[in-house]
């Protein structure tokens, strides 16, 4: 899933002893959110999309210029027409989960914010890839860690315009821990850092017409050009996040009853003193 975005609030508590029934729940960058009897804040981090080779082969085929957009950090070797290695590394914006159990929950989201943007120039008209020049950025990506999609939004040339949740790739794979123990987080000083990597990037159909619209592409060389990148060994790539959060524990609320019934006390034996 820009900043300093308001916290959505857990919308039901723990119903059952050794068991959650609650609602999702979102923290986002620079809030914190209340779960359970927990406080988890401190969200950063970054979400990495790496092009695979067969991507980088298309791009190169059709002396695509790629360039950054948005908060994304992108990493960019060689020159279009000659593109050895591209990456975008995008800052963590949102982070969604389920409680799973009175101390655990599972992340079902993570959403980033910025991206990239391929331009086609001329020098792709004269390749014989497109019938002209256009251009597609794809940013603010979301990752659906359980049904495996990733959505974003895409601002495009040739009549695209903005087109915002898109469903943009499916991922075989996932590596890496997509569950918080939030005890063993506080047991462990507080903060955690995790990673994970989404592998084999497949695009969907109506993303890649998209695409294809946006860029011009030809149906000749460049639209099949496009749609094989599926049939690599990687597909269009992975994205690689590193994911950090900060828990502590919530005072329980004959806590906070005991600390009013204090200090009242101390009130009155303040005033008790005062009036002698």
């Amino acid at each position: 899933m820009k900043f300093n975005l308001k916290n959505l609030v857990v919308a039901a508590a723990f119903v059952a002893a050794g068991g959650a029934n609650a609602a999702s729940f979102t923290v986002n960058e620079g809030g914190d959110l209340t779960v359970g009897g927990y406080l988890i804040s401190g969200l950063t981090g970054s979400g990495s999309l790496t092009f695979s080779q067969d991507l980088l082969d298309t791009l190169n085929l059709g002396v695509v210029e790629v360039s950054n957009f948005g908060r994304a950090n992108s990493t960019i070797d060689g020159v279009p027409g000659g593109y050895t290695a591209v990456s975008a590394a995008a800052p963590v914006t949102s982070l969604t989960g389920t409680p799973t159990s009175a101390s655990t929950v599972a992340i079902t989201e993570v959403g980033t914010s910025g991206g990239a943007t391929q331009t086609l120039t001329e020098a792709g008209v004269d390749a014989g890839v497109a019938d002209g020049t256009g251009f597609i950025t794809i940013t603010d990506l979301r990752v659906d860690l359980v049904n495996k999609d990733v959505y974003g939004t895409l601002i495009g040339g040739n009549g695209v315009g903005t087109v915002t949740n898109q469903k943009i790739w499916s991922f075989a794979t996932i590596s890496g821990p997509t569950t918080f123990d939030l005890d063993a987080i506080i047991a462990a000083g507080g903060t955690v850092t995790v990673s994970n990597t989404l592998t084999n990037l497949q695009i969907y159909d109506d993303a890649l017409a998209l695409l294809v619209q946006a860029t011009n592409l030809n149906a000749d060389l460049g639209a099949p050009a496009l749609a094989g990148v599926n049939n690599g060994a990687t597909g269009f790539g992975s994205i690689t996040s590193n994911i950090t959060i900060t828990v502590s524990a919530v005072p329980e609320p004959s806590a906070y009853a005991l600390m009013g019934v204090g200090l009242v006390g101390l009130g009155l034996f303040a005033r008790r003193r005062a009036a002698r």
